[in-house]
């Protein structure tokens, strides 16, 4: 398969949900280990965490590292809030060309997805607070406008379903895909708790995958914690996303689809994890370094 395989913060524990006062590894800390368990790249995870201009250049060139993507949500399916949040994906794709700058081997995705709501949040994988036609087109519309700015900039961006927005079951992504000219990404985890498989996913769009984002998942934990109520946070922390091989998703299969359909782009491996309260910060280092040791090795047979 022509693929390169990127770790993401979000496997450490940083990214938007990460408590504020939460210890977390330190930027370089996080490359390093990335670098010593066999990664290529890394995701961008909240805009500044690994510096931006020169600082951010240095930081990956000097460990041969590449920017492989990055996360900016907006609120599609409101106009006023889309437009108050365009500076956001202005900052992020200036974050995108500093790291760019040198001329990498592969650009990176900036990974457009939508906000969702409070309710899609508490409740992810039931379509609660389903859109009606107009908001559909108000938010097809505007992320149309997104992907736009963003080939403007110099980017071809991609488009993540996730779990707790207006985009997550396989018939939402089909509607999306339907109406706007952009790829998308294929998160495994999220798609499961969308309702959808992630091999069939694969038959179903594989020419439209122009990223993709690979996790397993334990789902006895998975339904437990929605069974119970718990929405993305609770499923973050719960563990339910786990190191290759321990979860339920057929990692082989997904793999052998995609290569199948030919392609060629960036495989990060996203392990959402939320620290929980007390974990010492040693012990959460040494498990997630073995967590992104076994999930690169598990990767080897395809990239």
């Amino acid at each position: 398969m022509k693929a390169t395989v990127a770790g993401a913060p979000v496997s450490f524990g940083v990214f938007e949900m990460t408590p504020p006062d939460a210890e977390t590894l330190g930027p370089d800390e996080m490359l390093d280990l990335l670098v010593e368990t066999g990664y290529a790249g890394v995701d961008l995870g909240p805009v500044g965490f690994f510096g931006r201009g020169a600082a951010l250049r240095s930081r990956l060139s000097s460990r041969g590292l590449e920017l492989a993507g990055g996360w900016v949500e907006l609120p599609l399916a409101d106009d006023d809030a889309f437009a108050a949040a365009l500076p956001e994906l202005d900052d992020a794709l200036a974050v995108f060309a500093d790291a760019a700058e040198g001329g990498p081997a592969r650009l990176p995705k900036p990974t457009l997805a939508d906000t969702g709501s409070a309710a899609r949040k508490a409740r992810p994988g039931s379509a609660a607070e389903p859109l009606d036609p107009a908001r559909w087109d108000r938010l097809a519309a505007n992320a149309q406008a997104a992907a736009d700015r963003v080939r403007a900039a110099g980017f071809e961006p991609t488009f993540h379903h996730h779990a707790g927005t207006f985009v997550e079951s396989p018939e939402e992504v089909d509607r999306f895909l339907d109406r706007v000219d952009v790829g998308l990404t294929l998160d495994t985890g999220h798609l499961l708790i969308g309702g959808g498989d992630p091999v069939d996913a694969v038959r179903r769009w594989g020419s439209r995958i122009n990223h993709l984002h690979l996790k397993d998942v334990d789902t006895a934990e998975l339904r437990r914690v929605l069974a119970a109520g718990g929405g993305m946070t609770e499923v973050w922390s719960s563990g339910a996303f786990v190191a290759f091989g321990r979860g339920d998703i057929d990692l082989a299969a997904v793999l052998d689809a995609v290569d199948a359909a030919g392609y060629d782009g960036w495989v990060v491996v996203e392990q959402d994890v939320l620290p929980a309260p007390g974990t010492s910060l040693a012990a959460f280092r040494a498990e997630r370094a073995a967590d992104q040791k076994l999930n690169r090795d598990a990767l080897c047979p395809w990239c």
